[in-house]
């Protein structure tokens, strides 16, 4: 999801309703230690949603365990590395489009769950 502004509580509660929308299973969502993460709005959802989604905590200070942060590496290098957007609009298309390509192949997710400080998370 591509978003403009602050993240804030209401745009993560909104990523995980489509999240839930699209899974025909329980979701378990791996998280960082964002504020927002950890906000009583959200504590709240995830207690309304708990048969359809469970958020999983990192510790702090831990980003190599953050399976999202090589999704953000493919985008910097796949998608923005290698177009080089002219404008906002030029860039927000850029990686809209590329994160749909993403969507239709899951064997590139899966991959970079191989990487060993992230295996974890496809156990």
């Amino acid at each position: 999801m591509v978003f403009e502004g602050t993240f804030r509580s209401a745009t993560f509660i909104e990523f995980t309703k489509r999240l839930i929308r699209q899974a025909t299973r329980k979701i378990y969502l791996i998280v960082d230690g964002h504020p927002v993460h950890r906000s009583a709005t959200v504590r709240k959802f995830v207690a309304e949603n708990a048969t359809r989604l469970r958020l999983i905590r990192l510790p702090g200070d831990c980003p190599e365990l953050n399976p999202d942060e090589l999704l953000n590496q493919d985008v910097k290098t796949n998608a923005l590395g290698k177009s080089r957007p002219t404008s906002k609009a030029d860039m927000i298309g850029t990686v809209r489009l590329h994160q749909h390509r993403r969507q239709k192949e899951p064997h590139v997710i899966r991959n970079l769950f191989k990487e060993r400080h992230v295996s974890y998370a496809a156990q």
